[in-house]
């Protein structure tokens, strides 16, 4: 397993992250300590996960899978893995599962809160990456990044990363850190796939220009890129077949990830991938890792033997010719010009 540098950071880390928003729900406690077991031993050492979840959410689960990883880890050396959570933000609202009482800003007493709540789930004295789950656009950034700086000089944070951003929510926060001389997010934390490049407009620019590390999660687009709602298939117990009837945002974010374009660009993408002798599982994986502002890309399992074709992304190489292919594709169906 390759490894890359987050940001300015001294941390290295696999280029392939396991995350672990389906532990607790999707795949109970044996499993996911399976799944676990099976990455790490593959040279995965990077963990993502977070204080809402697991995904999908119910009434009295938020918090259990920082939990099965905590039990997890605890039986590790605990320095040999690299862990990634964040604090909600105003976007956990989604998931009616609350942590603890007012979660949604991002101040000082929200941060030190989810802070010290992950760290017991964790059963851990620190955290190597801390995030923000979602921004908070009415909440000055000024007062977040201070809030950050202080779990960072407690020692219980090492470093701090945001999650969903925008280009201008980014570029914000790097300017206020720097006159502040406060931590800065060194990581950002998006959706990018080869069915949703938009990170490739003003996002990728500063984090190439500024440093910060782009961690893709969804690189198969919520398994869209694996083939399996071709032809209008809806398979069993697959995430969007439970979204797509889950509440309106849920049947929004169904309806963005499986639409004729998505399919269209799967269809051909997967003839690429073929030419290249790859599975597309496989291809969608190691195109993220490709680009040149990814440290490490975010795949997730159900199942152990979903694990295979994930991790061999690290393993293989797309030629060039292939990912200009890509770059037609994207052009002709997802985004035309002209």
């Amino acid at each position: 397993m390759k490894r890359r540098r987050l940001g300015k950071t001294g941390l290295t880390v696999s280029e392939v992250c396991l995350g672990t928003m389906t532990f607790g729900t999707m795949a109970d406690e044996e499993t996911s300590r399976r799944i676990l077991d099976t990455a790490f031993d593959r040279g995965v050492d990077f963990l993502d996960t977070a204080e809402i979840y697991p995904v999908p959410p119910m009434e009295d689960h938020a918090g259990r899978t920082e939990e099965i990883v905590g039990r997890w880890l605890a039986e590790k050396n605990r320095d040999a893995v690299v862990v990634a959570t964040k604090v909600a933000g105003p976007g956990g609202g989604w998931f009616k599962t609350p942590v603890r009482a007012n979660r949604g800003t991002l101040d000082r007493h929200n941060i030190q809160r989810a802070v010290e709540g992950s760290l017991r789930r964790l059963r851990t004295d620190y955290i190597d990456l801390y995030q923000t789950h979602w921004p908070d656009p009415d909440f000055p950034i000024e007062e977040t990044m201070r809030g950050l700086e202080e779990v960072v000089r407690a020692g219980k944070v090492r470093y701090v990363g945001c999650s969903n951003e925008t280009a201008y929510g980014l570029a914000k926060s790097l300017v206020v850190s720097q006159y502040e001389g406060i931590c800065r997010y060194e990581t950002i934390q998006n959706n990018f796939s080869l069915v949703n490049r938009r990170f490739e407009d003003e996002l990728k620019t500063v984090c190439l220009r500024e440093s910060v590390s782009c961690l893709p999660y969804s690189p198969i687009a919520g398994g869209v890129l694996t083939g399996k709602y071709k032809g209008g298939a809806w398979p069993d117990g697959a995430r969007f077949s439970m979204y797509r009837h889950g509440g309106k945002r849920a049947e929004q974010m169904t309806k963005r990830f499986v639409n004729d374009k998505t399919l269209a660009t799967v269809e051909r993408i997967a003839k690429i991938a073929d030419e290249c002798e790859m599975g597309l599982t496989t291809f969608a994986v190691a195109w993220t890792l490709s680009r040149d502002f990814v440290a490490s890309t975010i795949v997730g399992a159900t199942k152990v033997e979903q694990l295979e074709d994930l991790l061999r992304a690290s393993d293989v190489k797309i030629p060039e010719q292939a990912l200009a292919k890509c770059d037609e594709v994207t052009k002709d169906i997802l985004y035309p010009m002209g």
